[in-house]
């Protein structure tokens, strides 16, 4: 069965970025950023929005370097995605993220100017990019 709704996290040290997605319009919408310590989130937070929206898939993104190498944080990105699983039993994949802060800056700026840039708004519109991106390559084009 394809994946209906779709909750897509933009992994940060410091903040986390959460859209929310559907497959029947392939787009997502922007939630919310939740602090992370050092990485680590309130997972009652995290348990909060699986309650919530029930979501048949949970897409994290992997931040890579531009040739495509891991880094660090991809491999904390990739920990974070493993936990949502370990914890709550959620179907979840990784999708390639190398240009949605940049994408989400662009999109943000274009409707709202340097005052829409604020870096929780920049995270969650990160995690809708992650999330379409990850439509794009389910439907192709």
């Amino acid at each position: 069965m394809q994946a209906q709704t779709i909750l897509g996290f933009d992994y940060g040290t410091k903040s986390i970025g959460i859209a929310i997605g559907q497959a029947i319009t392939a787009s997502a919408s922007p939630l919310m950023s939740i602090k992370a310590v050092d990485g680590i989130p309130n997972w009652d937070e995290i348990a909060k929005l699986l309650a919530e929206w029930q979501p048949d898939l949970v897409v994290v993104g992997l931040p890579l370097n531009m040739d495509g190498t891991e880094q660090d944080i991809t491999q904390r990105a990739r920990k974070f995605a493993n936990r949502i699983n370990g914890r709550f039993g959620v179907k979840v994949a990784t999708q390639d993220e190398r240009l949605t802060t940049a994408d989400a800056k662009a999109r943000l700026f274009e409707l709202g100017g340097f005052k829409a840039l604020t870096k929780g708004q920049v995270d969650a519109v990160s995690a809708v990019l992650i999330v379409e991106s990850y439509f794009e390559n389910q439907f192709g084009d």
